[in-house]
C-alpha cells in the first residue's frame, strides 16, 4: 500500500454523502486534501470540521467547463500536479421514460457524463506530463446493469464507463492507473429527492463506501485496481 502522507488529493462532489467522508479519511492521512462541491455553504462547513485551508476549498460546478479549468489552474499553481484525483460528484434522477423530460436528461447527462470529460481535460495534462497518477470515479452498477426508471441515469453512467475505459487505453505506456468503483445502493442525500421505494436500512452506509475510495487511494504504484464492485448483500445485481 501506497501512503497517503504528502500526496496531493482532490476530492469533486465532497459535500455529498460519500465524497464528504472519503475528503475526512483522507486529510486525517496527512494528506493534501483539495475538495470542490456546488453548495458553498456545505462545503465551507466540511473545510471546517477537517480543518482544511481556504485556498484548498473551491465551489464548483462541474457541467461548466471553463470552472473546471478555472479551478484545475489555481490547484496547479499551488502544486504542480495532482497525484489523486477522486471524482465523487453526480446526481441522479429516477423516473419512467414517459415523465422524464429533455431537461431531466440533459441534466444527467451534463453532470455525471459531460462533467467528468471536463475534469479529464483540466486535470490529465499535468498528470501526463509527469506520466503518474490515480483517478477514481464512480460509474455505479447502473454503469454496468440496466433497472426500470433509470434511462437518464444508465445512459450517463454507461457512457461514463466506455469513456474511462477508453481514456485508460491511451494511458497505457504512462503510470497514470483509472480506477472505477460500482457502488449499489447506498444510503446517501442521493436518495432524498428520489421518489422510489427503497429500503434504505439494507444499503452500505456512506461511511463504509467511503473507506472503500479511501483503500483505492492508496494502491500500490507496481498495480492497479482496475475495478471494484460493492453491492449491499440483498440487493446484488453483479
Amino acid at each position: 500500500m501506497e501512503l497517503l502522507q504528502h500526496k496531493n488529493v482532490l476530492v469533486v462532489g465532497a459535500t455529498g454523502g460519500i465524497g464528504a467522508e472519503t475528503a475526512r479519511l483522507i486529510n486525517n492521512n496527512k494528506a493534501t486534501v483539495f475538495i470542490t462541491g456546488r453548495n458553498t455553504d456545505a462545503l465551507q462547513t466540511i473545510a471546517k470540521k477537517n480543518s482544511i485551508p481556504s485556498e484548498r476549498v473551491f465551489t464548483l460546478d462541474i457541467t461548466k467547463a471553463e470552472a473546471v479549468e478555472t479551478v484545475a489552474q489555481q490547484i496547479h499553481s499551488q502544486i504542480g500536479q495532482l497525484d489523486v484525483l477522486v471524482n465523487a460528484a453526480g446526481i441522479g434522477i429516477i423516473k419512467p421514460l414517459e415523465k422524464l423530460d429533455y431537461a431531466d436528461f440533459n441534466k444527467v447527462i451534463d453532470t455525471n457524463l459531460k462533467g467528468t470529460f471536463h475534469l479529464l481535460k483540466a486535470f490529465l495534462p499535468p498528470m501526463k506530463a509527469a506520466k503518474k497518477g490515480l483517478i477514481i470515479n464512480m460509474p455505479g452498477v447502473l454503469g454496468k446493469a440496466p433497472m426500470a426508471g433509470a434511462t437518464a441515469y444508465a445512459a450517463s453512467k454507461y457512457g461514463l464507463n466506455g469513456m474511462l475505459k477508453s481514456v485508460r487505453e491511451e494511458l497505457k505506456r504512462t503510470n497514470i492507473r483509472i480506477t472505477n468503483i460500482y457502488l449499489g445502493g447506498v444510503d446517501s442525500p442521493f436518495w432524498d429527492d428520489i421518489d422510489l421505494k427503497v429500503n434504505r436500512d439494507k444499503f452500505i452506509t456512506a461511511k463504509e463506501a467511503a473507506k472503500a475510495v479511501w483503500f483505492l487511494c492508496q494502491q500500490p504504484s507496481s498495480g492497479v485496481v482496475s475495478e471494484m464492485v460493492i453491492q449491499p448483500f440483498n440487493h446484488q445485481v453483479l
